[in-house]
């Protein structure tokens, strides 16, 4: 249950389209809804922006296929990330319209349309529902992203990213390979940088890159640490210190490997300063 959706159901209950009772149902499942096995978050869009992210690991097929099938019943859409390509390939079997990201082990699954009874009711809302004095208007992002890696070997994570991001709506670009190693690779491309609005800065080995365009732009800086690195990298752990460590202004660190997280926040912060938020 998103705020559109939240908007148009009591709509119709002001027009008297929709009876108490009826609108009571629809909104049974809120706070959350009781699997047994999960307890479904609905009620994060409304707080969040974005529904509940269904992280793949550690979860059977089964449970996955069954948390997707209740949380695309409201929402628009649903992420899956660190899905397996066998996790995948089930999913697609029962759910035809999603998407599957192999390299960013991220599945996008369409949310149901809601069947043709919520199409007519939504299409009703719109023709006879009164001008209200307070709109719930869905705030809009204020710039682009870019997603910057330091290696082809950091792709996986800021693939994550930047699916993460563009898929909660950001406009999102990649800038790949440019590490500090070959660091021409990244000052050609420095107009794209002082373009973005906000930076995520995907890096493994010793993790330089963050401290590098952090030094370079006035913009907020995501850094991601990966765990791509020889043994001494301790499987990400001195990207991670290093990026806790930079001495460039504006860079935030989110833990090894967690391209997610980065994306996320990096929407988040993309959304700051819209006149929808400052209004609400």
């Amino acid at each position: 249950m998103d705020v559109e959706r939240l908007r148009q159901l009591l709509e119709r209950v002001q027009a008297g389209e929709t009876a108490i009772d009826d609108a009571l149902l629809a909104l049974r499942s809120l706070p959350y809804e009781d699997l047994g096995f999960a307890k479904l978050d609905h009620h994060r869009a409304l707080r969040n922006g974005f529904p509940e992210v269904v992280y793949c690991p550690g979860k059977t097929t089964e449970h996955i296929i069954a948390i997707l099938d209740r949380l695309t019943e409201r929402a628009s859409k649903v992420l899956a990330s660190r899905a397996t390509p066998d996790v995948a390939a089930a999913v697609l079997a029962v759910f035809p319209r999603a998407v599957y990201h192999e390299l960013g082990r991220m599945l996008v699954v369409p949310g149901k349309e809601n069947n043709k009874e919520n199409k007519e009711n939504k299409e009703g809302a719109e023709q006879t529902s009164a001008p209200s004095s307070v709109s719930a208007v869905a705030p809009v992002p204020v710039g682009t992203v870019l997603v910057v890696s330091a290696g082809t070997a950091d792709l996986p994570v800021a693939e994550e990213a930047y699916i993460t991001c563009s898929e909660m709506g950001s406009p999102t670009e990649k800038l790949y390979d440019v590490g500090v190693a070959g660091i021409h690779r990244l000052l050609h491309n420095q107009d794209r940088m002082f373009a973005a609005n906000v930076l995520v800065v995907v890096a493994g080995m010793e993790g330089a890159l963050a401290s590098v365009v952090g030094g370079l732009v006035a913009r907020p800086v995501i850094a991601v640490p990966t765990s791509v690195g020889y043994g001494a990298s301790f499987n990400g752990l001195s990207a991670l210190l290093t990026m806790l460590n930079s001495c460039a202004t504006g860079v935030g660190v989110v833990n090894i490997d967690n391209g997610f997280g980065a994306g996320y926040l990096a929407h988040l912060i993309n959304l700051t300063g819209n006149p929808a938020i400052a209004a609400g």
